[in-house]
């Protein structure tokens, strides 16, 4: 390998973006009080899902990646994901009418307030089969975020 060659993958090294990511379960309780109204939702066919309107029990799944900035354990992942599930150490969420999306973003909140300028990603899911995936980028084109 050649000088240049070894330099460009110094570089790439240097300049690559970095994550860890956890993962953990939650058993929660949520509903969607429109699923029985809404004709879109409660539509009385093989697409209806007006039973989303009473409360029900999932087990969420989330997955959460934070930018870290070295190599050594900048966040160390154990002591992230067990501050992470201490935010839902009292029992069983009640998330009330809460989407995944909705779930992911109260989550954002918590993690920015204590790793503030990292992007952040969440993946919440319903019994790990229907979710979301958010990134919370700290700049995208057309939108800068001033911290």
């Amino acid at each position: 390998m050649i000088q240049a060659e070894r330099e460009q993958i110094e570089r790439i090294k240097e300049l690559a973006e970095r994550k860890i990511w956890v993962t953990f379960r939650k058993e929660g309780i949520h509903r969607y009080p429109a699923a029985d109204s809404d004709p879109q939702l409660a539509t009385g066919d093989e697409y209806d899902v007006s039973f989303l309107a009473v409360p029900h029990r999932h087990i969420f799944h989330f997955r959460v990646w934070i930018d870290v900035f070295h190599n050594d354990r900048d966040i160390e992942f154990i002591q992230f994901k067990r501050w992470l599930e201490n935010l839902y150490k009292d029992g069983i969420l009640q998330l009330d009418y809460k989407s995944c999306e909705m779930i992911a973003d109260d989550i954002y909140i918590k993690i920015a307030e204590r790793y503030p300028n990292r992007a952040v990603w969440i993946e919440v899911a319903e019994d790990g089969e229907n979710g979301c995936l958010i990134k919370y980028e700290l700049s995208r084109p057309n939108l800068s975020v001033k911290i």
